[in-house]
Protein backbone atom coordinates (compact mmCIF):
# COMPACT_ATOMS: atom_id res chain seq x y z
CA UNK A 1 0.00 0.00 0.00
CA UNK A 2 1.26 3.48 -0.87
CA UNK A 3 2.32 5.63 2.06
CA UNK A 4 -0.10 8.37 3.02
CA UNK A 5 0.61 11.84 1.66
CA UNK A 6 2.41 14.24 3.96
CA UNK A 7 1.69 17.96 4.18
CA UNK A 8 4.86 20.09 3.92
CA UNK A 9 4.08 23.82 3.84
CA UNK A 10 7.63 24.79 2.86
CA UNK A 11 7.68 22.44 -0.14
CA UNK A 12 4.25 23.62 -1.21
CA UNK A 13 5.32 27.28 -1.12
CA UNK A 14 8.34 26.48 -3.30
CA UNK A 15 6.75 24.13 -5.83
CA UNK A 16 3.14 25.35 -6.11
CA UNK A 17 3.56 26.59 -9.68
CA UNK A 18 1.15 27.00 -12.59
CA UNK A 19 1.24 24.04 -14.95
CA UNK A 20 -0.75 21.47 -16.98
CA UNK A 21 -2.98 18.82 -15.45
CA UNK A 22 -1.54 16.21 -17.85
CA UNK A 23 -4.74 14.55 -18.97
CA UNK A 24 -2.56 14.19 -22.07
CA UNK A 25 1.01 14.70 -23.12
CA UNK A 26 1.59 16.74 -25.19
CA UNK A 27 -1.21 18.85 -23.73
CA UNK A 28 -4.08 20.35 -25.73
CA UNK A 29 -2.21 23.68 -25.81
CA UNK A 30 0.03 22.08 -28.47
CA UNK A 31 -2.84 21.14 -30.79
CA UNK A 32 -2.71 22.82 -34.21
CA UNK A 33 -4.94 23.17 -37.27
CA UNK A 34 -2.73 21.05 -39.56
CA UNK A 35 -4.40 17.94 -38.14
CA UNK A 36 -7.76 17.14 -39.75
CA UNK A 37 -10.19 14.45 -40.80
CA UNK A 38 -7.67 12.60 -43.00
CA UNK A 39 -5.50 11.99 -39.92
CA UNK A 40 -8.56 10.86 -37.98
CA UNK A 41 -9.58 8.35 -40.69
CA UNK A 42 -6.03 7.01 -40.80
CA UNK A 43 -6.01 6.51 -37.00
CA UNK A 44 -9.46 4.87 -37.05
CA UNK A 45 -8.24 2.44 -39.73
CA UNK A 46 -5.29 1.46 -37.52
CA UNK A 47 -7.64 1.03 -34.55
CA UNK A 48 -9.91 -1.18 -36.65
CA UNK A 49 -7.00 -3.35 -37.86
CA UNK A 50 -5.73 -3.82 -34.31
CA UNK A 51 -9.28 -4.42 -32.99
CA UNK A 52 -8.50 -2.18 -30.02
CA UNK A 53 -11.29 -1.75 -27.43
CA UNK A 54 -12.98 1.64 -27.26
CA UNK A 55 -13.82 4.37 -24.77
CA UNK A 56 -16.51 6.81 -25.91
CA UNK A 57 -16.94 10.35 -24.61
CA UNK A 58 -20.15 12.18 -25.57
CA UNK A 59 -20.35 15.94 -24.96
CA UNK A 60 -23.77 17.49 -24.29
CA UNK A 61 -23.06 21.24 -24.05
CA UNK A 62 -26.39 22.61 -22.78
CA UNK A 63 -27.12 24.01 -19.31
CA UNK A 64 -30.30 25.74 -18.18
CA UNK A 65 -28.40 27.95 -15.71
CA UNK A 66 -24.92 29.43 -15.61
CA UNK A 67 -22.47 28.62 -12.80
CA UNK A 68 -20.05 31.53 -12.59
CA UNK A 69 -16.98 29.42 -11.82
CA UNK A 70 -17.43 27.10 -14.82
CA UNK A 71 -14.70 26.81 -17.47
CA UNK A 72 -16.37 24.01 -19.49
CA UNK A 73 -17.54 24.29 -23.08
CA UNK A 74 -21.26 24.94 -22.61
CA UNK A 75 -24.30 26.71 -24.03
CA UNK A 76 -26.61 28.38 -21.52
CA UNK A 77 -30.23 28.24 -22.65
CA UNK A 78 -33.72 27.69 -21.25
CA UNK A 79 -34.85 26.54 -24.71
CA UNK A 80 -34.93 22.74 -24.53
CA UNK A 81 -35.72 22.71 -28.25
CA UNK A 82 -32.09 23.49 -29.02
CA UNK A 83 -31.12 19.94 -28.12
CA UNK A 84 -32.86 18.27 -31.07
CA UNK A 85 -30.84 19.88 -33.94
CA UNK A 86 -27.66 19.15 -31.96
CA UNK A 87 -28.66 15.50 -31.51
CA UNK A 88 -29.27 15.17 -35.25
CA UNK A 89 -25.70 16.29 -35.98
CA UNK A 90 -24.30 14.20 -33.12
CA UNK A 91 -26.01 11.13 -34.56
CA UNK A 92 -24.50 11.93 -37.96
CA UNK A 93 -21.06 12.09 -36.36
CA UNK A 94 -21.64 8.76 -34.60
CA UNK A 95 -22.54 7.17 -37.92
CA UNK A 96 -19.58 8.70 -39.80
CA UNK A 97 -17.08 7.56 -37.16
CA UNK A 98 -18.54 4.10 -36.58
CA UNK A 99 -18.37 3.08 -40.24
CA UNK A 100 -14.56 3.27 -40.01
CA UNK A 101 -14.44 0.87 -37.06
CA UNK A 102 -15.08 -2.83 -36.65
CA UNK A 103 -18.29 -3.99 -34.92
CA UNK A 104 -16.10 -6.40 -32.93
CA UNK A 105 -14.43 -3.47 -31.10
CA UNK A 106 -16.11 -3.45 -27.71
CA UNK A 107 -16.94 -0.21 -25.91
CA UNK A 108 -15.46 -0.85 -22.46
CA UNK A 109 -16.05 2.71 -21.24
CA UNK A 110 -18.70 5.32 -22.00
CA UNK A 111 -19.01 8.76 -20.46
CA UNK A 112 -21.56 11.52 -21.00
CA UNK A 113 -20.27 14.95 -19.98
CA UNK A 114 -21.07 18.58 -20.53
CA UNK A 115 -22.74 20.94 -19.89
CA UNK A 116 -25.51 19.02 -18.26
CA UNK A 117 -26.26 15.70 -20.02
CA UNK A 118 -29.62 15.46 -18.24
CA UNK A 119 -30.63 18.69 -19.99
CA UNK A 120 -31.85 16.17 -22.58
CA UNK A 121 -35.39 14.84 -22.16
CA UNK A 122 -35.99 11.18 -21.38
CA UNK A 123 -37.00 10.54 -24.98
CA UNK A 124 -33.85 12.29 -26.25
CA UNK A 125 -31.64 10.23 -23.94
CA UNK A 126 -33.33 7.06 -25.19
CA UNK A 127 -32.88 8.20 -28.78
CA UNK A 128 -29.19 8.96 -28.32
CA UNK A 129 -28.38 5.70 -26.53
CA UNK A 130 -30.31 3.69 -29.13
CA UNK A 131 -28.23 5.34 -31.86
CA UNK A 132 -24.99 4.59 -30.01
CA UNK A 133 -26.01 0.95 -29.55
CA UNK A 134 -26.92 0.67 -33.23
CA UNK A 135 -23.49 1.85 -34.41
CA UNK A 136 -21.12 0.78 -31.62
CA UNK A 137 -20.63 -2.50 -29.77
CA UNK A 138 -21.92 -1.44 -26.35
CA UNK A 139 -21.84 -4.15 -23.68
CA UNK A 140 -25.15 -5.51 -22.43
CA UNK A 141 -23.93 -7.37 -19.34
CA UNK A 142 -23.26 -4.32 -17.13
CA UNK A 143 -19.51 -5.11 -17.18
CA UNK A 144 -18.54 -1.84 -18.88
CA UNK A 145 -17.82 1.43 -17.09
CA UNK A 146 -20.70 3.57 -18.34
CA UNK A 147 -20.86 6.90 -16.53
CA UNK A 148 -22.73 10.18 -16.74
CA UNK A 149 -22.36 13.58 -15.07
CA UNK A 150 -25.40 14.57 -13.03
CA UNK A 151 -26.66 17.93 -11.83
CA UNK A 152 -29.01 16.99 -8.96
CA UNK A 153 -31.17 20.00 -9.81
CA UNK A 154 -31.84 18.40 -13.21
CA UNK A 155 -32.46 14.81 -12.10
CA UNK A 156 -34.94 12.86 -9.97
CA UNK A 157 -35.76 9.22 -9.25
CA UNK A 158 -37.35 8.68 -12.65
CA UNK A 159 -34.28 10.15 -14.37
CA UNK A 160 -31.98 7.85 -12.40
CA UNK A 161 -34.20 4.88 -13.21
CA UNK A 162 -34.04 5.72 -16.91
CA UNK A 163 -30.24 6.07 -16.84
CA UNK A 164 -29.87 2.68 -15.15
CA UNK A 165 -32.23 1.14 -17.70
CA UNK A 166 -30.15 2.62 -20.53
CA UNK A 167 -27.01 0.93 -19.20
CA UNK A 168 -25.31 3.59 -17.07
CA UNK A 169 -23.72 2.23 -13.90
CA UNK A 170 -21.60 5.15 -12.69
CA UNK A 171 -22.60 8.71 -11.81
CA UNK A 172 -20.55 11.82 -11.15
CA UNK A 173 -22.40 14.47 -9.18
CA UNK A 174 -21.53 18.15 -9.24
CA UNK A 175 -21.84 19.59 -5.73
CA UNK A 176 -18.97 22.14 -5.34
CA UNK A 177 -20.07 23.58 -1.96
CA UNK A 178 -23.07 23.31 0.36
CA UNK A 179 -22.83 26.74 2.02
CA UNK A 180 -25.76 28.92 0.81
CA UNK A 181 -23.65 32.12 0.76
CA UNK A 182 -21.04 30.45 -1.44
CA UNK A 183 -23.75 28.99 -3.68
CA UNK A 184 -25.31 32.43 -4.17
CA UNK A 185 -21.91 33.94 -4.98
CA UNK A 186 -21.42 31.43 -7.83
CA UNK A 187 -25.10 31.22 -8.89
CA UNK A 188 -25.53 27.53 -8.08
CA UNK A 189 -28.21 26.99 -5.44
CA UNK A 190 -28.35 23.29 -4.64
CA UNK A 191 -29.54 21.78 -1.38
CA UNK A 192 -28.06 18.81 0.43
CA UNK A 193 -31.50 17.17 0.19
CA UNK A 194 -31.49 17.35 -3.65
CA UNK A 195 -28.04 15.78 -3.74
CA UNK A 196 -28.90 13.09 -1.20
CA UNK A 197 -32.06 12.14 -3.15
CA UNK A 198 -30.03 11.46 -6.30
CA UNK A 199 -27.44 9.44 -4.35
CA UNK A 200 -30.16 7.41 -2.60
CA UNK A 201 -31.70 6.67 -5.99
CA UNK A 202 -28.33 5.62 -7.42
CA UNK A 203 -27.72 3.24 -4.50
CA UNK A 204 -31.21 1.75 -4.64
CA UNK A 205 -30.87 1.23 -8.40
CA UNK A 206 -27.46 -0.43 -7.87
CA UNK A 207 -25.24 2.01 -9.70
CA UNK A 208 -21.72 0.66 -9.24
CA UNK A 209 -19.96 3.90 -8.35
CA UNK A 210 -20.78 7.41 -7.16
CA UNK A 211 -18.36 10.33 -7.52
CA UNK A 212 -18.86 13.79 -6.01
CA UNK A 213 -17.09 16.94 -7.25
CA UNK A 214 -16.08 19.69 -4.82
CA UNK A 215 -14.25 22.98 -5.48
CA UNK A 216 -12.16 24.92 -2.97
CA UNK A 217 -11.18 28.55 -3.47
CA UNK A 218 -14.65 29.84 -4.38
CA UNK A 219 -15.91 33.26 -3.22
CA UNK A 220 -17.06 33.47 0.43
CA UNK A 221 -15.46 30.13 1.27
CA UNK A 222 -13.58 29.84 4.56
CA UNK A 223 -11.66 26.87 5.98
CA UNK A 224 -14.45 26.48 8.55
CA UNK A 225 -17.45 26.46 6.21
CA UNK A 226 -15.69 24.27 3.60
CA UNK A 227 -14.81 21.76 6.34
CA UNK A 228 -18.55 21.55 7.13
CA UNK A 229 -19.28 20.82 3.45
CA UNK A 230 -16.64 18.05 3.42
CA UNK A 231 -18.11 16.58 6.63
CA UNK A 232 -21.60 16.45 5.05
CA UNK A 233 -20.17 14.91 1.86
CA UNK A 234 -18.35 12.20 3.81
CA UNK A 235 -21.69 11.30 5.42
CA UNK A 236 -23.03 10.63 1.89
CA UNK A 237 -20.25 8.02 1.45
CA UNK A 238 -19.36 8.49 -2.21
CA UNK A 239 -16.95 5.92 -3.68
CA UNK A 240 -14.81 8.69 -5.17
CA UNK A 241 -14.27 12.39 -4.59
CA UNK A 242 -12.74 15.04 -6.83
CA UNK A 243 -11.61 18.12 -4.89
CA UNK A 244 -10.63 20.78 -7.42
CA UNK A 245 -8.74 24.01 -6.92
CA UNK A 246 -10.74 26.92 -8.36
CA UNK A 247 -8.61 28.77 -10.91
CA UNK A 248 -9.87 32.34 -11.26
CA UNK A 249 -9.13 33.27 -14.89
CA UNK A 250 -11.78 35.88 -15.79
CA UNK A 251 -9.77 37.08 -18.79
CA UNK A 252 -10.24 33.61 -20.35
CA UNK A 253 -13.65 32.54 -19.03
CA UNK A 254 -16.35 35.19 -19.30
CA UNK A 255 -18.75 33.81 -16.63
CA UNK A 256 -15.99 34.20 -14.03
CA UNK A 257 -16.17 37.97 -14.51
CA UNK A 258 -19.39 37.87 -12.46
CA UNK A 259 -17.41 36.67 -9.43
CA UNK A 260 -16.32 39.39 -7.03
CA UNK A 261 -12.55 38.94 -6.77
CA UNK A 262 -12.56 40.61 -3.34
CA UNK A 263 -14.65 37.71 -2.00
CA UNK A 264 -12.14 35.02 -3.01
CA UNK A 265 -10.24 33.39 -0.14
CA UNK A 266 -6.58 34.31 0.30
CA UNK A 267 -3.96 31.76 -0.87
CA UNK A 268 -3.19 30.82 2.75
CA UNK A 269 -6.89 30.08 3.36
CA UNK A 270 -7.03 27.91 0.24
CA UNK A 271 -4.07 25.89 1.48
CA UNK A 272 -5.75 25.47 4.86
CA UNK A 273 -8.93 24.24 3.11
CA UNK A 274 -6.96 21.63 1.22
CA UNK A 275 -4.97 20.53 4.26
CA UNK A 276 -8.14 20.14 6.34
CA UNK A 277 -9.91 18.30 3.52
CA UNK A 278 -7.05 15.82 3.22
CA UNK A 279 -7.13 15.24 6.99
CA UNK A 280 -10.91 14.72 6.96
CA UNK A 281 -10.91 12.36 3.97
CA UNK A 282 -7.93 10.38 5.24
CA UNK A 283 -9.63 9.95 8.65
CA UNK A 284 -12.76 8.73 6.83
CA UNK A 285 -10.73 6.04 5.02
CA UNK A 286 -10.27 7.64 1.60
CA UNK A 287 -7.04 7.11 -0.34
CA UNK A 288 -5.33 9.93 -2.22
CA UNK A 289 -5.11 8.77 -5.84
CA UNK A 290 -3.44 11.93 -7.09
CA UNK A 291 -4.31 15.18 -8.85
CA UNK A 292 -7.31 16.13 -6.66
CA UNK A 293 -8.79 12.61 -6.65
CA UNK A 294 -9.65 10.45 -3.65
CA UNK A 295 -11.23 6.99 -3.53
CA UNK A 296 -12.19 4.34 -1.02
CA UNK A 297 -9.66 1.48 -0.78
CA UNK A 298 -11.94 -1.03 -2.54
CA UNK A 299 -12.59 1.32 -5.48
CA UNK A 300 -11.20 0.23 -8.88
CA UNK A 301 -8.95 3.30 -9.07
CA UNK A 302 -7.33 2.56 -5.70
CA UNK A 303 -6.88 -1.11 -6.61
CA UNK A 304 -5.41 -0.23 -10.03
CA UNK A 305 -2.94 2.17 -8.39
CA UNK A 306 -1.94 -0.54 -5.91
CA UNK A 307 -1.35 -2.93 -8.83
CA UNK A 308 0.40 -0.19 -10.87
CA UNK A 309 -2.10 -0.46 -13.75
CA UNK A 310 -3.69 2.97 -13.26
CA UNK A 311 -3.66 5.27 -16.29
CA UNK A 312 -4.71 8.81 -17.15
CA UNK A 313 -6.45 10.33 -20.18
CA UNK A 314 -8.83 13.16 -21.05
CA UNK A 315 -11.41 11.64 -18.72
CA UNK A 316 -8.95 11.80 -15.80
CA UNK A 317 -7.69 8.75 -13.91
CA UNK A 318 -8.91 5.56 -15.55
CA UNK A 319 -8.51 1.81 -15.74
CA UNK A 320 -9.21 2.00 -19.49
CA UNK A 321 -6.16 3.83 -20.80
CA UNK A 322 -5.52 0.88 -23.16
CA UNK A 323 -8.68 1.79 -25.08
CA UNK A 324 -8.82 4.16 -28.04
CA UNK A 325 -10.76 7.19 -26.81
CA UNK A 326 -13.28 8.62 -29.28
CA UNK A 327 -14.76 12.01 -28.46
CA UNK A 328 -18.19 12.82 -29.91
CA UNK A 329 -19.87 16.22 -29.89
CA UNK A 330 -18.80 19.84 -29.88
CA UNK A 331 -15.25 20.42 -28.47
CA UNK A 332 -14.79 16.66 -27.76
CA UNK A 333 -11.23 15.29 -27.87
CA UNK A 334 -10.18 11.88 -29.19
CA UNK A 335 -6.99 9.96 -28.48
CA UNK A 336 -6.52 7.15 -30.99
CA UNK A 337 -3.07 5.59 -30.95
CA UNK A 338 -0.62 8.44 -31.43
CA UNK A 339 -3.27 10.89 -32.67
CA UNK A 340 -4.99 13.54 -30.58
CA UNK A 341 -7.76 15.44 -32.34
CA UNK A 342 -10.47 17.83 -31.22
CA UNK A 343 -13.80 18.83 -32.70
CA UNK A 344 -14.66 22.48 -33.24
CA UNK A 345 -15.51 24.22 -29.95
CA UNK A 346 -18.06 26.46 -31.67
CA UNK A 347 -21.57 24.96 -31.67
CA UNK A 348 -22.64 26.50 -34.98
CA UNK A 349 -19.40 25.50 -36.72
CA UNK A 350 -19.76 21.94 -35.37
CA UNK A 351 -23.37 21.62 -36.56
CA UNK A 352 -22.78 23.28 -39.94
CA UNK A 353 -19.78 21.07 -40.76
CA UNK A 354 -21.73 17.91 -40.01
CA UNK A 355 -24.72 19.27 -41.94
CA UNK A 356 -22.36 19.20 -44.94
CA UNK A 357 -21.62 15.52 -44.17
CA UNK A 358 -18.08 16.34 -42.97
CA UNK A 359 -16.54 15.57 -39.59
CA UNK A 360 -15.93 18.60 -37.38
CA UNK A 361 -12.25 17.88 -36.58
CA UNK A 362 -10.60 21.28 -36.19
CA UNK A 363 -7.18 20.68 -34.62
CA UNK A 364 -4.94 18.08 -33.06
CA UNK A 365 -1.48 16.58 -32.93
CA UNK A 366 0.35 13.40 -33.98
CA UNK A 367 2.85 12.29 -31.33
CA UNK A 368 6.47 11.88 -32.39
CA UNK A 369 8.97 9.49 -30.77
CA UNK A 370 10.02 12.02 -28.12
CA UNK A 371 6.36 12.74 -27.28
CA UNK A 372 5.66 9.03 -26.79
CA UNK A 373 8.67 8.63 -24.50
CA UNK A 374 7.85 11.65 -22.33
CA UNK A 375 4.17 10.65 -22.26
CA UNK A 376 5.14 7.27 -20.80
CA UNK A 377 7.39 8.91 -18.18
CA UNK A 378 4.70 11.42 -17.11
CA UNK A 379 2.02 8.71 -17.06
CA UNK A 380 4.09 6.56 -14.67
CA UNK A 381 4.84 9.45 -12.33
CA UNK A 382 1.33 10.87 -12.19
CA UNK A 383 -0.39 7.49 -11.76
CA UNK A 384 2.07 5.42 -9.71
CA UNK A 385 4.27 8.09 -8.05
CA UNK A 386 7.29 6.11 -9.24
CA UNK A 387 9.30 5.44 -12.37
CA UNK A 388 11.63 2.50 -13.07
CA UNK A 389 14.24 3.60 -15.61
CA UNK A 390 14.80 0.04 -16.87
CA UNK A 391 11.17 -0.24 -18.06
CA UNK A 392 11.44 2.99 -20.07
CA UNK A 393 14.88 2.03 -21.42
CA UNK A 394 13.58 -1.34 -22.60
CA UNK A 395 10.40 0.10 -24.11
CA UNK A 396 12.08 2.96 -25.99
CA UNK A 397 15.62 1.62 -26.46
CA UNK A 398 17.34 4.56 -24.72
CA UNK A 399 19.71 5.20 -21.84
CA UNK A 400 17.48 7.11 -19.44
CA UNK A 401 20.11 9.20 -17.70
CA UNK A 402 21.82 9.93 -21.00
CA UNK A 403 18.58 10.96 -22.75
CA UNK A 404 17.45 13.21 -19.90
CA UNK A 405 20.91 14.34 -18.78
CA UNK A 406 20.03 18.05 -19.05
CA UNK A 407 17.20 17.54 -16.53
CA UNK A 408 19.34 15.83 -13.91
CA UNK A 409 20.28 18.99 -11.93
CA UNK A 410 16.55 19.84 -11.53
CA UNK A 411 15.76 16.31 -10.39
CA UNK A 412 18.68 16.33 -7.97
CA UNK A 413 17.36 19.62 -6.56
CA UNK A 414 13.94 18.06 -6.02
CA UNK A 415 15.62 15.09 -4.32
CA UNK A 416 17.58 17.43 -2.01
CA UNK A 417 14.33 19.21 -1.14
CA UNK A 418 12.60 15.93 -0.18
CA UNK A 419 10.14 15.98 -3.08
CA UNK A 420 11.46 12.80 -4.70
CA UNK A 421 13.92 9.98 -4.10
CA UNK A 422 16.39 9.70 -6.99
CA UNK A 423 19.03 7.07 -7.75
CA UNK A 424 20.50 5.41 -10.85
CA UNK A 425 17.50 3.06 -11.19
CA UNK A 426 14.36 5.00 -10.38
CA UNK A 427 12.46 8.07 -9.27
CA UNK A 428 10.04 7.70 -6.36
CA UNK A 429 7.75 10.59 -5.43
CA UNK A 430 7.90 10.85 -1.64
CA UNK A 431 4.78 11.34 0.54
CA UNK A 432 5.56 15.07 0.89
CA UNK A 433 5.84 15.36 -2.92
CA UNK A 434 2.64 13.60 -3.95
CA UNK A 435 0.48 16.70 -3.81
CA UNK A 436 3.08 18.33 -6.07
CA UNK A 437 3.49 15.50 -8.60
CA UNK A 438 2.53 17.89 -11.40
CA UNK A 439 5.69 19.87 -10.63
CA UNK A 440 7.77 16.70 -11.04
CA UNK A 441 6.05 15.92 -14.36
CA UNK A 442 6.69 19.47 -15.57
CA UNK A 443 10.44 18.77 -15.50
CA UNK A 444 9.90 16.26 -18.34
CA UNK A 445 7.61 18.54 -20.40
CA UNK A 446 9.58 19.59 -23.49
CA UNK A 447 7.00 22.23 -24.46
CA UNK A 448 6.52 24.04 -21.16
CA UNK A 449 9.10 26.77 -21.62
CA UNK A 450 7.41 27.85 -24.87
CA UNK A 451 4.02 28.18 -23.20
CA UNK A 452 2.28 30.98 -21.38
CA UNK A 453 1.93 29.66 -17.82
CA UNK A 454 -1.10 31.89 -17.28
CA UNK A 455 -3.11 29.38 -19.34
CA UNK A 456 -2.76 26.85 -16.51
CA UNK A 457 -4.01 26.52 -12.95
CA UNK A 458 -1.59 26.29 -10.04
CA UNK A 459 -0.59 22.86 -8.77
CA UNK A 460 -2.44 23.43 -5.47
Amino acid sequence: MLDAIRWDSDLIRRYDLAGPRYTSYPTAVQFHSQVGTFDLFHALRDSRKALRPLSLYVHVPFCANICYYCACNKVITKDRGRAQPYLQRLEQEIQLIACHLDPAQKVEQLHFGGGTPTFLSHDELRQLMAHLRKHFNLLDDDSGDYGIEIDPREADWSTMGLLRELGFNRVSIGLQDLDPAVQRAVNRLQSLEETRAVIDAARTLQFRSINIDLIYGLPKQTPENFARTVEEVISLQPDRLSVFNYAHLPERFMPQRRINGNELPAPAQKLEMLERTIEQLTAAGYRYIGMDHFALPDDELAIAQEEQTLQRNFQGYTTHGHCDLIGLGVSAISQIGDLYCQNSSDLNAYQNTLAAAQLATSRGLVCNADDRLRRAVIQQLICNFSLEFAEIEQQFNIDFQGYFGALWPQLQGMASDGLIELDRERIAVLPAGRLLVRSVCMVFDAYLEQQNRQRFSRVI
